[in-house]
């Protein structure tokens, strides 16, 4: 099993081996492309992508920081709804959002609409909404939750019991939150900045919609514009570099947080939030109310009025028969990828488990390192390999059948899917291993039981809940993923994603809103499970 783990984490790594390999070649090597880019395209993707990356930084920290300071640590009317409430913007990707507000705010959108019926106005009321400062406040309302459930998970362990003790030693309520309640969350806030930033970083949608010239969108373009691998994969690797900063930044945060929260556990549960009256209770509630209305409640309600104004108006009604068909190919994108991504996760749980030594251990990190690893990456680095295979042996039946498993059938998409989302499931199996007892494991193994009889026997029916989840949350990644799914499908394969971003590129936002409503009601499945789980905690 140790040599299939490994086979199989090889494979994984064909992608950042195929960029690797790229710099390589004696285009790249002259290094004369790359100072090509750097003299036009490059200055541009660095300055988008660095003030994209940092407006989103501050937005998520103050969103997810005050809201999860908020809930956690006071007490006001509509709390305990808003615990929950909170993480339903989860539900809606960006790109989604970018069209439902799109939708909403442009000259032809209802706002602009009733504002010029009432006023007579007929000239914009504002700037076009597709713009930088647009796409950094639809990025903070769809990935603050990651910031907000770090932090309260974090103020749950300790924050009240730690707060009350302040507020007895005469601590008044600032002091109390600058030296007591943000220390505490400091590790958990800098964990979500990090998560958000590699979702911002990977994001195509939203920034192809708007038209921005990030690194994303630039390896698209040299890729598919100007047919040019090498600048494609010089952009990738240099994205892929960001993006390890942000993980390495991300790990150290998180070990941090469990560092704190095993020296503070959670014991005494002495400490009460802060009960609050008239302005103050009133301006909790509009704190926590308007990132949910601006991030899910708003962009629902457009979604369905563009489903019902296509209904009701357009020229051929809903298309359902085409939309059934795209939503059987995201299914069966979805459950395929779900459960090969279970299956590798539940082997490598099972060898760290049991043989946790050698090269076990370095490779489970290595497939936890896909999640980071942007939609666009993979796609170049999985095409280049290919591309180089079919200029070295043109018209061999080698190069005939690999490309028609990368790029004529869904065997690419599934390898990037794997690739991308195995992460999630590892994760939840880790977890789901850490509640089972290590004497449970001893106890088989005097009975004699071999392997197999020790995972389906003992492991497998312990794990029901843990590998649910995780198939559960692979099966919600694939259903909104974009940027791989639209460089890899085979023809005549579209799904919801890639179907919602076509119909909006082409101005038809009315047509868009029914799959991206499907795409959000899949998304609400692990959010409402997750908000669950709170509310019984």
């Amino acid at each position: 099993m140790r040599r299939i783990a490994a086979a199989v984490c090889a494979l994984l790594a064909l992608p950042l081996l195929g960029i690797a390999g790229a710099w390589l070649t004696p285009q790249a090597h002259s290094l004369e492309l790359l100072r090509e880019q750097a003299a036009t395209v490059l200055p541009g993707y660095v300055a988008s992508s660095l003030l994209l990356a940092l407006g989103v930084g501050l937005g998520v920290a103050l969103i997810g920081a005050a809201t999860a300071f908020a809930v956690t640590l006071f007490d006001f009317p509509g709390r305990r709804h808003f615990e929950w409430a909170l993480l339903l913007p989860l539900a809606m990707p960006a790109y989604v959002l970018a069209y439902a507000t799109t939708d909403f705010l442009q000259y032809s959108g209802p706002l602009q609409t009733a504002l010029r019926e009432a006023t007579g106005w007929q000239r914009p009321f504002w700037p076009d909404v597709r713009s930088l400062p647009a796409a950094v406040a639809l990025f903070s309302l769809a990935l603050y939750p990651y910031v907000y459930l770090l932090m309260r998970t974090a103020l749950l362990e300790r924050g009240l019991h730690l707060m009350e003790a302040a507020r007895l030693l005469g601590a008044g309520l600032r002091r109390r939150l600058a030296r007591v309640a943000l220390p505490l969350a400091r590790p958990a806030l800098a964990a979500g900045i990090a998560l958000a930033l590699m979702e911002t970083l990977a994001d195509y949608g939203v920034g192809s919609y708007f038209g921005l010239t990030t690194f994303t969108t630039g390896i698209y373009k040299a890729w598919m514009v100007a047919d040019d691998r090498i600048a494609a994969a010089q952009l990738a690797t240099v994205l892929l570099a960001v993006v390890g900063v942000l993980l390495w930044a991300e790990r150290r945060a998180q070990a941090r947080l469990r560092y704190a929260s095993a020296r503070t556990g959670a014991r005494g549960r002495e400490g009460r939030p802060v009960r609050l009256h008239g302005l103050r209770a009133a301006l909790a509630v509009a704190l926590c109310a308007t990132p949910v209305a601006l991030g899910f409640v708003l962009p629902v309600s457009v979604l369905l009025h563009g489903v019902w104004r296509e209904a009701t108006y357009g020229e051929f009604g809903l298309p359902w028969a085409r939309f059934a068909g795209w939503a059987t190919t995201s299914l069966q994108l979805a459950l395929l990828a779900a459960l090969a991504a279970v299956a590798l996760a539940l082997l490598l749980g099972f060898l760290l488990r049991t043989r946790p030594g050698g090269l076990m251990r370095p490779l489970a990190r290595f497939v936890s390192l896909g999640y980071a690893v942007p939609g666009a990456v993979i796609a170049v680095g999985l095409l280049l390999p290919l591309g180089a295979l079919q200029a070295a042996a043109p018209g061999s039946s080698l190069a005939g059948w690999a490309t028609l498993l990368v790029t004529g059938s869904i065997g690419g998409l599934l390898y990037a899917y794997v690739l991308r989302f195995s992460a999630v499931a590892l994760q939840s199996v880790e977890a789901g291993y850490a509640r089972i007892p290590a004497s449970l494991d001893d106890t088989a193994r005097t009975l004699g039981a071999g392997s197999g009889r020790l995972f389906f026997g003992v492991h497998a029916p312990l794990l029901g809940r843990a590998t649910l989840a995780a198939a559960l949350l692979v099966f919600v990644d694939v259903m909104k993923e974009l940027p791989a799914t639209l460089v890899l499908r085979p023809f005549d394969s579209d799904t919801l994603a890639v179907v919602a971003y076509q119909l909006a590129r082409d101005e038809r936002l009315a047509e868009a809103a029914l799959p991206s409503l499907a795409i959000v009601v899949v998304g609400l499945i692990p959010v409402l499970l997750l908000s669950r789980a709170m509310r019984e905690r």
